[in-house]
């Protein structure tokens, strides 16, 4: 089995100034998603979705079109859900990242102030993804170690969501304990694409992180994080 992860291209987290809340992609952004499509338009996946969020929505919808597919939206594949600051001045928002990054390790649990915590987030995540994968007939095995019955070992996903939901279900299927930094433990770059692949165990299968925040579909000027 595999399932492809796509990051969505460059938002714009900012107008004029201002912090925008659930931001389309820029220029750049659509130029990136248009390049990631490219790169997958001649790979077969049996399902794909999309985050519900602007961004994801926009990223895939050249990756849609490619394939000849409708969109299909997966809600669990939401992203942290930040404070209500659209319209407020950016350097509120960037006050408050650098502020929840001082904290000591225990401290950034709790996430931005008024905004969805990093527990709750990782929890969602972690409840989503077993349900989803769960339904696809991909199970977790009552075993400590990270081993899975798997239905379907050919099938092929791919889902196009952002750098906290991503790297929170990959560490999810390698049976990774949740952190409150998961952005930062897998460094994914907009449009990258990241593969896990099934491997056959003598009892089941694991999961195998092949490909991390590839972005060769991408020139470097248009490589950003």
């Amino acid at each position: 089995m595999e399932i492809v992860f796509i990051r969505h291209g460059q938002p714009e987290w900012s107008r004029d100034g201002l912090n925008v809340e659930n931001p389309p992609l820029t220029e750049l952004g659509h130029e990136q998603a248009r390049a990631m499509a490219t790169a997958l338009a001649d790979e077969e996946f049996d399902e794909v979705f999309a985050s519900p969020l602007v961004r994801a929505r926009q990223t895939a919808a050249p990756l849609f079109e490619a394939l000849g597919r409708q969109e299909t939206i997966a809600p669990w594949l939401e992203e942290i859900r930040d404070p209500a600051w659209h319209g407020t001045p950016r350097e509120k928002a960037e006050a408050a990242y650098a502020e929840m990054a001082g904290r000591p390790a225990e401290g950034r649990w709790e996430g931005l102030t008024d905004g969805e915590s990093v527990r709750e987030f990782t929890a969602r995540i972690h409840a989503g993804a077993t349900e989803f994968f769960t339904e696809r007939g991909v199970v977790r095995s009552s075993l400590e170690l990270p081993v899975w019955q798997i239905a379907e070992p050919d099938r092929r996903i791919a889902l196009v969501a952002h750098a906290g939901t991503n790297s929170t279900s990959i560490a999810h299927l390698l049976g990774l304990v949740p952190t409150p930094w998961e952005w930062d433990r897998f460094v994914l770059g907009h449009t990258s694409i990241s593969r896990l692949e099934s491997l056959e165990l003598g009892d089941g299968h694991t999961f195998s992180l092949t490909k991390l925040s590839d972005v060769e579909h991408l020139d470097s000027s248009q490589r950003t994080r």
